[in-house]
C-alpha cells in the first residue's frame, strides 16, 4: 500500500480462527486473516472503539487495503481524516466473510456456513481480546457498501446487544427492484450451460480470469446460496433458485423466503425496528444513478423508517453503484463519533 499523506496507516493481521466455519458445506478455510486499521495514538495508553467494515460481494477485508491509483484505501481514509481532525481516533476491523461462491452476505446458511455467527461472536470476540478496544455495545459500530451495506444494516437490526451504530452505503434492499430484474439476465447465461449449476461454475472456476458477461449468474447463484440453501443436494449446487431457468418466472415460494431478508420487509418487524431505533447513528446513502435500483429502494427504506419515528440520516449523491469509497469519508467520521469513549 502506498500512502498520499506521506505516513503510513498500521495496519495488522489479525487470526480468527473460525469454529463456527469448521467443516462448512464449500470446504472454505475456518481460519482467517482480518486487516486491521490501527488509530496514530493506539500505542498509548488508551482504548478505543471499533469500527466493523464489512466489503461488498467478491470483495473481502483486504479490498479495502489495496492500492489503486486516484483511490486512497480505507486506512488511508482513516489516516488522512483522524490527521486532520475530522475524525475521532477508532479502531476498523475488515472481517474476512468471503466464500467459494464470492461472498456470504453475512448471513448463516446451510449452504455456505454460519457467517453471521462467525461475525457477531468470533470476529467481535476476537477483536475485544487481543486490541485496546473500549468493550460494549455502546463502542461498536458496522458499516460496509453493497452486500457489505445490506449485511451492517441486517446484523444492526438482529443483533443490537452488539452493535450501536451502523452505516449502509448502497445496500441490498427492496428485492422486487433489485435482484428481480437479473432473473432473466441470468436464465439466459445459465442456458448456455443448459440449465448446469456446476457446469458454470466449473468453467468459472477454471477460467484465468472471470468469464466476461455472466457476472449476473454468479451473483444470483451466490445469493441464492445465502437466501435459499437447499439441503438436500451438494455443493455447487447446494441452493433453490428463485426463478425458472426457462422462463425466467418467479418461483413464488422460494421468492419468499428471498423476501425474509429483505431490509425494507425486516422493518415490518417490531423488533427489527426497535434495534434501529436503539441504534446512536444510523447512516444510509445511495448514488443516484444506481444500475441496481437500489437508489429506489433506499427511498422505500426512509420512507417507512419516517413512518414509523425511527432516526437515521439519508443521503443521495450523483454517482453510480462502483467506485464510490469515497462515501467513507462522510461515514467514518460520523461512525466514530457516535461510539467515541
Amino acid at each position: 500500500m502506498t500512502s498520499t499523506t506521506g505516513h503510513q496507516p498500521r495496519l495488522i493481521n489479525l487470526p480468527v480462527q473460525g469454529k463456527t466455519l469448521e467443516g462448512n458445506p464449500l470446504g472454505d478455510p475456518s481460519l482467517r486473516l482480518m486487516p486491521v486499521y490501527l488509530p496514530p495514538s493506539y500505542d498509548d495508553k488508551k482504548r478505543f472503539p471499533v469500527i466493523y467494515l464489512l466489503a461488498g460481494f467478491a470483495s473481502s477485508g483486504a479490498s479495502f487495503t489495496n492500492y489503486s491509483f486516484m483511490t486512497p484505501s480505507v486506512p488511508e481514509i482513516a489516516e488522512r481524516l483522524i490527521g486532520e481532525r475530522t475524525m475521532e481516533e477508532t479502531i476498523i476491523a475488515m472481517p474476512d466473510c468471503m466464500t467459494r461462491y464470492g461472498g456470504s452476505q453475512y448471513v448463516d446458511s446451510a449452504a455456505t456456513g454460519k457467517y453471521e455467527t462467525y461475525l457477531v461472536e468470533e470476529i467481535v470476540g476476537a477483536v475485544d481480546r487481543n486490541l485496546k478496544t473500549l468493550p460494549g455495545r455502546e463502542h461498536r459500530a458496522v458499516a460496509g457498501k453493497s452486500s457489505g451495506g445490506f449485511g451492517a444494516l441486517r446484523l444492526a437490526m438482529r443483533h443490537p446487544d452488539v452493535f450501536s451504530a451502523a452505516a449502509c452505503h448502497s445496500g441490498d434492499m427492496a428485492f422486487d427492484l433489485s435482484y428481480r430484474p437479473n432473473f432473466p439476465a441470468a436464465a439466459r447465461i445459465l442456458e448456455r450451460y443448459n440449465g448446469n449449476i456446476a457446469a458454470f461454475y466449473e468453467r468459472y472456476f477454471a477460467s484465468p480470469k472471470p468469464p466476461q458477461g455472466e457476472f449476473a449468474l454468479l451473483d444470483l447463484l451466490a445469493m441464492s446460496a445465502a437466501y435459499s440453501p437447499d439441503r438436500s443436494r451438494q455443493a455447487p449446487e447446494n441452493m433453490r433458485l428463485p426463478f425458472d431457468p426457462e422462463t425466467a418466472e418467479t418461483i413464488e415460494e422460494v421468492w419468499q423466503e428471498w423476501i425474509g431478508f429483505d431490509p425494507v420487509q425486516m422493518l415490518q418487524g417490531e423488533e427489527h425496528r426497535l434495534a434501529l431505533s436503539s441504534l446512536k447513528l444510523l447512516f444510509l446513502d445511495c448514488g443516484t444513478m444506481d444500475e441496481y435500483n437500489l437508489q429506489f429502494g433506499l427511498r422505500i427504506l426512509t420512507r417507512e423508517l419516517r413512518r414509523y419515528g425511527i432516526a437515521h440520516r439519508h443521503e443521495e449523491f450523483m454517482d453510480s453503484h462502483g467506485g464510490t469509497s469515497y462515501r467513507y469519508k462522510v461515514s467514518l467520521p460520523a461512525l466514530a463519533l457516535a461510539i467515541r469513549a
